[in-house]
């Protein structure tokens, strides 16, 4: 079994009356990072409410799905895999009840040493439900006996090597991790729910923030655990990295144009790409023309500098 990247999109919501509606927002804004399969995970009181399937958003949750996930908090998750099979059991938010109560998690990254750990677990008698390399934090978190899950994380993302970019639902907490390199995009976001009480949103992009109206506020670090509870937020950090190394193929394509990721507009940094690219490959031409759809911003930059 090969373990295998997967280009995906969360969100997480946390003190809102709608959660599991704001999650699947978040996720339509998000359909672009991954057409595979979707998922949500609402918490109400402690218990978890989940619902998952193959294909887009839109055809995965109708209203009678969406009125069945209560609760204040929620995650959900978009899944593409650019290798491996298609199958239900990998569609994510993945869940597990633990000894400390229901826990579910949405990944987006890269465990490189995937293989490895899930042999050696296997040995130790762990079975697996799916074939993502995702499942690995679950069986990590169970064997940290005696700890919370925030004492047990440091102990966990030491064994792991990759990227990721975590957002994470316990019975009385959402919390969101980003590799120490920061290799996918994570970003907090902020609006009020109906009681005019703070509800706190984390994402992929900041599209999905635009779409359920919360006010973007940061990126989450490089290295970061950041937590919200019922006493608030909360933040810590695995040991830093000398060196950030951040997915340039966000801005080539994966990501929407009209999000900031890194720090800087998709939409600029491809109409930049349009001008070096003009530059450096001048060429004796009538028209530009873009393929596919995210090559459009691109190729207004290598129109505007070349002046075809």
């Amino acid at each position: 079994m090969k373990s295998w990247r997967e280009e995906c999109a969360v969100i997480g919501i946390w003190n809102h009356e709608e959660a599991a509606r704001l999650c699947y927002l978040g996720l339509y804004a998000m359909q672009h990072r991954g057409q595979e399969s979707s998922g949500i995970v609402s918490n109400q009181d402690g218990t978890h409410h989940i619902h998952r399937g193959l294909g887009l958003v839109g055809d995965i949750f109708h209203e009678e799905e969406l009125r069945r996930l209560h609760g204040f908090s929620a995650i959900g998750h978009n899944r593409y895999s650019t290798t491996g099979q298609n199958l239900l059991s990998n569609a994510q938010p993945l869940t597990a009840n633990l000894r400390q109560g229901p826990l579910a998690i949405a990944h987006n990254g890269n465990i490189v040493n995937s293989q490895k750990l899930r042999d050696e677990l296997q040995e130790q008698g762990a079975i697996f439900q799916g074939t993502t390399d995702s499942e690995i934090f679950l069986h990590l978190l169970a064997r940290e006996r005696g700890k919370d899950v925030l004492e047990a994380l440091p102990l966990v993302l030491q064994k792991v090597t990759g990227a990721y970019s975590l957002v994470m639902l316990l019975k009385d907490k959402l919390i969101a991790v980003r590799d120490p390199l920061g290799f996918r995009p994570l970003v907090l976001g902020l609006k009020t729910n109906h009681q005019g009480l703070p509800c706190y949103v984390v994402a992929s992009e900041t599209c999905a923030l635009d779409l359920v109206g919360a006010q973007f506020v940061r990126e989450i670090e490089p290295g970061e655990i950041f937590c919200v509870d019922g006493q608030g937020t909360h933040s810590s950090h695995l040991p830093r990295s000398d060196r950030r190394s951040q997915c340039i193929f966000e801005h080539v394509y994966f990501a929407r144009p009209d999000s900031i990721v890194f720090g800087q507009s998709v939409y600029e940094s491809r109409r930049q790409f349009g001008r070096w690219l003009a530059r450096e490959n001048p060429v004796d031409a009538d028209v530009v023309i873009p393929v596919p759809d995210s090559g459009v911003p691109a190729a207004l930059g290598y129109s505007s500098e070349s002046g075809i």
